[in-house]
């Protein structure tokens, strides 16, 4: 296999471990960044995350990556006591290619959790299984990887998300672009997103999820045609909750460890597999698996 299609396997993982959930989990050549005009894409993954919190004092929520730049929050209990918290989180997405350099997506996600905790009450068992939100946006190349660095960017808004009595639209919007620059066998890439959640209700209650502001730069490096190996870090700003106008918590940042694996199974049928494990912050880790079908 030549440099070229190494590069191209490259620059897919990629753009996997740092890039929107629409833009992530990209195919195996540059051409292919963007779906093709008239094609669609079906995009799915698979997320698991553990979690543990012990000594809890506010209602600090747990976090859920369920794309590269993509999250749910659920809710934690007040006052002293200890948790484990396993989260399963499935998502079925549709990509399809407007212009060579624009595509429009849409996904949505469902949710499985277990939660084991103890407190002065004695031990605790929980579950819940239900939808959690639907979301829709557009991906566009602002351009190619040539004389300067390749520029994509992409902005999407919350169509649905249902909270513990009611549900919301049009209350959660994001923001972002990747950059990346190719030197063969390695593609260096940077993302930064940033997400703006609105005031809703939820019941007889007015709460704000915090917004929050993410940076992830990424290596990967094209080990033959098929498989492509990155590493790299996410930083997260999220702002605190807030109930009633009140807030809860404060301002917290984390710093996280990204490794993942992209297989090409064939042209247009591709695999990614991430890990992203806590360096400083929440506690906690993720696995993802994500596959992407073009039709």
């Amino acid at each position: 296999m030549d440099m070229d299609s190494l590069r191209c396997i490259c620059i897919a993982s990629s753009c996997f471990i740092i890039s929107p959930v629409a833009i992530a989990d990209l195919p195996l050549t540059v051409e292919d960044l963007i779906t093709d005009k008239g094609k669609i894409k079906l995009d799915t993954s698979l997320s698991y995350s553990n979690s543990d919190r012990q000594k809890l004092l506010t209602d600090e929520p747990i976090v859920i990556q369920t794309g590269e730049t993509s999250f749910i929050t659920l809710p934690t209990k007040f006052g002293e006591f200890k948790g484990n918290t396993d989260v399963l989180v499935a998502t079925l997405g549709v990509r399809y290619g407007v212009t060579r350099d624009a595509e429009v997506y849409t996904r949505a996600s469902y949710l499985y959790r277990s939660a084991r905790s103890s407190d002065l009450s004695g031990i605790n068992n929980d579950s819940e299984n239900r939808f959690v939100d639907s979301w829709a946006g557009v991906n566009y190349q602002f351009s190619q990887d040539d004389n300067t660095p390749a520029l994509l960017g992409f902005i999407e808004g919350a169509l649905y998300e249902k909270h513990q009595q009611s549900s919301s639209s049009g209350k959660s919007w994001a923001l972002g672009m990747t950059i990346y620059r190719a030197i063969d066998p390695v593609v260096l890439s940077v993302t930064s997103t940033l997400q703006w959640n609105q005031k809703r209700n939820d019941g007889g209650v007015s709460f704000q999820t915090g917004s929050y502001f993410l940076l992830m730069p990424s290596v990967a490096f094209a080990v033959n045609d098929r498989v492509t190996l990155t590493t790299g870090f996410q930083w997260m700003n999220r702002q605190a909750d807030r109930y009633d106008d009140k807030q809860q918590g404060f301002r917290r940042t984390s710093t996280d460890v990204t490794l993942g694996l992209g297989y090409g199974v064939s042209k247009g049928n591709t695999l990614n597999f991430s890990f992203k494990a806590n360096a400083s912050g929440q506690n906690g880790a993720d696995l993802r698996l994500n596959w992407l079908y073009a039709f």
